[in-house]
């Protein structure tokens, strides 16, 4: 059996990874345990679809926050923080500063889709 090989690592929002496993197990017929234990888990805390999680991600991109990186702008459509103190947690795991004003702006725009 061949070894594996990475050509591109990229985030994906739970959405997405979602929406890939349901196609996955329709291929297969037959999934997993891990793959089983991750669509419960995923059943539990994906809060939006992944056409909506396409959108959203479309949305905060327009935003165009300074230092606002593609794995902060999934980790939001994973949260869907309701308000500012919300975002706040999410992103103090980053070393990534954003003003309040822009940390409204993403909530605005993250309350359309809750």
């Amino acid at each position: 059996m061949a070894d594996p090989k990475v050509i591109k690592e990229m985030p994906i929002s739970m959405a997405e990874l979602k929406s890939e496993l349901a196609r996955i197990k329709k291929r297969d017929e037959e999934a997993g345990f891990r793959a089983e234990k991750t669509e419960e888990y995923l059943n539990v805390f994906v809060k939006v679809s992944h056409t909506k999680a396409k959108e959203l991600h479309k949305e905060l991109e327009k935003l165009e926050i300074p230092r606002l990186a593609e794995e902060h702008i999934i980790k939001i459509i994973d949260i869907m923080p309701a308000n500012v103190d919300e975002l706040k947690v999410v992103l103090q795991g980053y070393a990534l500063t954003v003003s309040k004003e822009n940390m409204k702006k993403i909530c605005d725009t993250v309350a359309k889709y809750l």
